[in-house]
């Protein structure tokens, strides 16, 4: 179990470069930032991952291609790293016998070594929307994304991936069904992987059959799923949609078991408690939610202030008699947060409000009716009730 860290039950990383540390049980957020630099969407938090076991550290990749190191005991940024390479955000970090691992939407993932001519660099391929680190085998990766399906890596020996999945046959039209891997993870003690689709399905690969095609599929809503995690006793699968729907899938009988309530935007993060029966998620909404996965109640909901990218849900248990010390810059980065919420807003004429008494500003003043309009209507009134 890991040690208790300063701050925070969960860190939530935003679209403005803030990372968040939430106090569930005081429902407070503290915010902190690296060094004094404005906010900008150019240092947006797309990747996070913890640096030890310990939960003493985070790396949290930024939208500019750095990543800074961030101390939950110390309650501050320590250090910032370069990790420029390929294009496009982060699309997942990880650490294997403390190097920092990466790899980005283009589809470069680089080993950093202490120097920099030990740095391995990995091909993945294009369009990778997330890796993914075992936590049971560490040199194992799994990779994939739009036309770009599910690979496992073993860093070790990166030349070839170990599996690369099959794409399903063809569909009742017999035509291509497209690739679109969103996120994946792996299943504790077995080789097994579930990846959740862009096209709604959740699938199972065992890359210890003869078979690279999924052994298990299962098709949830309408909408493309974009996060994907495990529960404690790994026999379920909570995913969330760019549409807003949560729900657990059976990954033993392949069925829906139950959904979430309480959302309203795209879900970009998804992390269940190891060992309690909670998730946490996050998403274009600005809220952080907490939900009880075997009562399906909204346990905690924190308003969060910025669209939020991703999480980490700290795993120890007890988190009544934890203290929690605010930021003393706090109020002011809340601030500069609001503000450049404001400026971004274009500014609209106000429209004054006519008073229906004294007529308008421009000197007008109101007519006044004319009392034998009202007086012949009522006799047409009266003559027609006559009749």
């Amino acid at each position: 179990m890991a040690s208790p860290a300063r701050g925070g039950h969960v860190w939530v990383g935003s679209e403005t470069g803030i990372l968040k540390g939430v106090n569930l049980q005081k429902k407070q957020a503290t915010n902190y930032r690296m060094g004094e630099t404005t906010l900008s969407r150019q240092e947006a938090v797309t990747a996070m991952c913890w640096g030890d076991s310990y939960e003493s550290e985070i790396f949290v990749g930024c939208f500019d291609g750095s990543v800074r190191l961030f101390s939950t005991e110390k309650g501050k940024f320590i250090e910032s790293q370069d990790c420029h390479g390929g294009e496009g955000p982060f699309c997942g970090l990880a650490v294997l016998d403390g190097s920092l691992v990466t790899c980005v939407e283009s589809g470069l993932m680089k080993i950093w070594r202490d120097s920099p001519s030990e740095n391995v660099e990995i091909q993945v391929g294009p369009g990778v929307c997330r890796m993914r680190q075992n936590s049971q085998q560490r040199h194992r990766i799994a990779t994939g994304g739009k036309e770009n399906c599910l690979k496992i890596w073993d860093l070790h020996q990166p030349q070839e991936p170990v599996f690369r999945a099959k794409n399903v046959r063809h569909d009742w039209l017999d035509l291509r069904v497209p690739i679109w891997v969103r996120d994946m993870e792996f299943l504790p003690g077995s080789e097994k992987i579930v990846t959740c689709t862009g096209h709604h399905q959740v699938r199972i690969y065992d890359p210890s059959c003869p078979q690279r095609r999924p052994v298990l599929e299962v098709t949830f809503g309408e909408y493309p799923l974009t996060a994907l995690s495990l529960t404690s006793d790994a026999n379920a699968a909570v995913v969330g949609s760019s549409h807003g729907d949560v729900a657990v899938i059976d990954l033993r009988q392949g069925r829906l078991v139950k959904c979430l309530k309480g959302f309203a935007g795209s879900v970009r993060a998804i992390q269940c408690h190891p060992t309690l029966p909670v998730v946490a998620s996050c998403g274009l909404d600005r809220f952080l939610r907490v939900h009880n996965l075997q009562s399906q109640r909204l346990e905690h909901k924190v308003y969060l202030k910025s669209r939020l990218n991703c999480l980490l849900l700290a795993s120890r248990e007890k988190w009544e008699s934890e203290d929690f010390e605010p930021s003393i810059n706090l109020q002011d980065e809340v601030k500069e947060e609001d503000d450049e919420l404001w400026n971004s807003m274009e500014v609209v004429a106000s429209k004054r409000k006519i008073d229906q008494d004294l007529g308008s500003q421009t000197g007008n003043p109101k007519l006044p009716k004319d009392p034998t309009v009202k007086n012949q209507k009522k006799m047409k009134k009266t003559k027609l009730c006559s009749r």
